[in-house]
């Protein structure tokens, strides 16, 4: 299913539409500041499993994130020091992925072996008010391919030509970015950029 979204006025039903799919363990395709991304509810473990199966990766060694709406709830999620918290209040929401040492809340599948977790709070209002209405999390990971860059990773019409009868639910939000984000390591207590992205640190 294809559903189309416009940030002059976003409707709630449709959002309640986006978090009962969530809900009842489906899989989405949603924009982001960066690129298209797939995500479902992390407290849904077949759902993990069945995006693990479409990235041709399994749930223990897949690079998922999770997507949240702010770092009001950060502590439940991962454990962070004062000083990397005011850097990442001073980016986010941004186009960055923060790898953090996971707390106990987040899923065992989920979490690395090295127990590591992605945070991402993307400048995009559809994957923040879908967070804000599901109640926790989603679990996300970039649809592009890390070797070329292909159109159906930013026109939401090629995308569902590709992922339909694949996923749940396909939101249109626009033509998206071919750039994902920049994937900053902090687990050491620094700031080392794993992956450069879209954007750019600011201390």
């Amino acid at each position: 299913m294809l559903l189309k979204l416009y940030p002059d006025n976003p409707n709630h039903r449709e959002f309640r539409q986006i978090v009962d799919v969530l809900k009842d363990g489906g899989i989405i395709i949603y924009p982001t500041d960066t690129v298209y991304a797939i995500g479902c509810d992390i407290t849904n473990n077949k759902a993990i499993q069945r995006i693990a199966k479409l990235k041709g990766t399994t749930a223990e060694k897949g690079n998922f994130s999770l997507i949240c709406n702010s770092l009001s709830n950060l502590s439940e999620y991962a454990k962070v020091d004062n000083s990397i918290f005011k850097v990442m209040k001073k980016n986010l929401p941004g186009a960055f992925t923060f790898i953090l040492a996971a707390s106990n809340n987040v899923p065992k599948l989920f979490k690395s072996k090295k127990k590591t977790v992605g945070i991402r709070v993307p400048d995009h209002y559809i994957p923040l008010r879908i967070v804000e209405e599901l109640g926790n999390p989603i679990m996300t990971t970039s649809i592009n391919d890390p070797d070329e860059v292909i159109e159906y990773t930013t026109d939401p019409e090629l995308i569902h030509e590709k992922y339909s009868g694949k996923v749940d639910l396909i939101i249109d939000g626009g033509y998206g970015n071919n750039t994902a984000s920049t994937i900053i390591d902090c687990t050491d207590g620094d700031f080392e950029v794993i992956r450069p992205g879209i954007g750019e640190l600011i201390y």
